[in-house]
């Protein structure tokens, strides 16, 4: 599984395109993605999972993913950074003790 963060900017975002990031918003990762943003609504961090299908492990393919997610809601927008983390990478430390 890959998380994938995409920072960007909305341009010209009107009230329809703004009441659907306030609808989209949380801090979670999903597959559909969700939206945390500023007081005006004009920069945002559109965080999406993105399930590995089989074999797959290039992040590229996560990230592309996440973007026609991001697409998918019909915003017009800028990316400015894509960050992906593999989740198979991720390891959890247990306290010893």
């Amino acid at each position: 599984m890959f998380r994938v963060t995409i920072r960007g900017k909305f341009k010209g975002l009107d009230d329809a395109g703004r009441a659907a990031v306030l609808a989209a918003a949380g801090a979670g990762y999903t597959e559909a993605g969700t939206f945390t943003h500023d007081a005006s609504v004009s920069v945002f961090t559109f965080r999406c999972q993105v399930p590995l299908d089989g074999d797959d492990d290039d992040a590229d393919v996560g990230a592309l993913a996440a973007m026609e997610a991001l697409e998918a809601y019909g915003l017009p927008h800028e990316i400015l950074k894509v960050a992906v983390t593999d989740m198979r990478d991720i390891r959890i430390r247990r306290k010893q003790g």
